[in-house]
C-alpha cells in the first residue's frame, strides 16, 4: 500500500477509513524523526496534516516522491503551497464544512464580551449575587456596526450571522466582493467607523500583524476586537498593551501568536475572552473536515484529482 506520514492528530475513525488504502506512519511516533525521513522518505506519497504543525520545509524536501499533502483544517499558512505546486504536490484543505461553527464561535465571542459574561457568571458562581446584589450592567449588540477584516466564505456566514442583531455590517479585505455590505478601502478607516472588529482574513506572511498599534487606536477605547482568523493575523504584544491603558475596550479571542501559550497578561483582564482554538470543534464539525480530509487523500489515489484544493493548486 501507498505509505502515508500523518503529522498532528487525526481520530480514530480517520484512521479507520485511510487504514484501507495507506500504511500510516505517525511521524511523532518516531523516535528520531529526522532519521526516520531519511531512512524512508523517498517512499512516501501522502502526507495528512494540519493548519497548526503544517508541513515544515525539512519534510517537504526529504519527501521527494509527495504526490498530496492533505490538510485537516481550512488555514494552511504552514504549508508552503506555492512551492508544493512547483514539485507537482497538490496541497487540499477542508473549505466549507467549518463555515457555520466558526462563525458561532465569533458570534459566541462578541456576546460574551458585550454582555459581560465573565464577570456575571463568576458574580453569580461566586455568591456575590447574594452579599453584594446585582451584577454591573452590561452593553447591547443590538445596532452595533460590526466590520469583518476578510470578507471569504467564512466572513459572509459571519455577517449572516450577526445580521438579525444589525444591518450596519462592513468589510474590509484585499478587493471588493460582490455584496450589499459597505467596503471600505482601509483597515484603518474601517476600525475608526466600527464597534467590532472580526478578524478572519487567512493568515501568513501577507497579514502578519496586520491588526496593529494604529488599528487598536482607531478601534478605541469602546470597541471590541475579535479573532477568529490566526494568531499572526493581530501584534499581541501591541494588544495586551492596548487592553491595559484603555486604548481598546474588549477583546475575545480564539487564536493566539504562540498556540498553545498564551500570555499571563491576557488571562488576567476581566475585559478579555479567551478560547483554546476552538472554532470549528465540535462533533458533527470536526467528523465533516475529518472525512473531507480523507476524501482527498483516497480522490487523489484513485485517480488524482482532489476535491478541495487550495487555490494555489487550482487545476492540477
Amino acid at each position: 500500500m501507498p505509505r502515508l506520514v500523518q503529522i498532528g492528530e487525526i481520530t480514530s475513525k480517520m484512521r479507520a477509513q485511510l487504514s484501507d488504502d495507506f500504511e500510516i506512519t505517525v511521524l511523532a511516533e518516531q523516535a528520531d524523526p529526522a532519521a526516520w525521513l531519511a531512512a524512508h522518505g523517498a517512499s512516501v506519497g501522502y502526507v495528512l496534516t494540519n493548519g497548526h504543525d503544517g508541513v515544515k520545509p525539512e519534510i517537504m524536501r526529504a519527501l521527494p516522491a509527495l504526490k498530496a499533502i492533505s490538510c485537516y483544517g481550512v488555514g494552511y499558512d504552514n504549508i508552503d503551497a506555492d512551492d508544493a505546486r512547483a514539485r507537482g504536490v497538490v496541497v487540499t484543505h477542508t473549505p466549507d464544512v467549518l463555515n457555520a461553527e466558526v462563525a458561532i464561535t465569533a458570534l459566541m465571542l462578541t456576546m460574551a464580551c458585550y454582555r459581560n459574561f465573565l464577570t456575571v457568571e463568576a458574580h453569580a458562581r461566586s455568591g456575590d449575587w447574594e452579599r453584594l446584589g446585582s451584577a454591573p450592567l452590561s452593553r447591547s449588540l443590538d445596532g452595533q456596526h460590526v466590520g469583518i477584516l476578510g470578507l471569504g466564505r467564512i466572513g459572509q456566514t459571519i455577517a449572516d450571522r450577526f445580521a438579525p442583531f444589525t444591518d450596519k455590517i462592513s468589510y474590509h479585505s484585499r478587493t471588493p466582493k460582490t455584496t450589499s455590505l459597505k467596503y471600505f478601502d482601509t483597515l484603518i478607516e474601517m476600525a475608526t467607523q466600527v464597534d467590532v472588529l472580526i478578524c478572519i482574513t487567512p493568515g501568513g506572511a501577507a497579514t502578519r500583524h496586520l491588526v496593529d498599534t494604529a488599528v487598536l487606536e482607531a478601534l478605541g477605547p469602546n470597541g471590541t476586537l475579535i479573532n477568529v482568523a490566526r494568531g499572526s493575523v493581530v501584534d499581541e504584544a501591541a494588544l495586551v498593551t492596548a487592553l491595559q491603558n484603555g486604548t481598546l475596550g474588549w477583546a475575545g479571542l480564539d487564536v493566539f501568536e504562540h498556540e498553545p501559550r498564551i500570555p499571563d497578561a491576557l488571562k488576567a483582564m476581566e475585559n478579555v475572552v479567551l478560547l483554546p482554538h476552538v472554532g470549528s470543534a465540535t462533533v458533527e464539525t470536526r467528523d465533516a473536515m475529518g472525512g473531507l480530509a480523507v476524501n482527498n487523500l483516497i480522490q487523489h489515489l484513485k485517480d488524482g484529482t482532489t476535491l478541495s484544493p487550495v487555490p494555489e493548486c487550482l487545476n492540477m
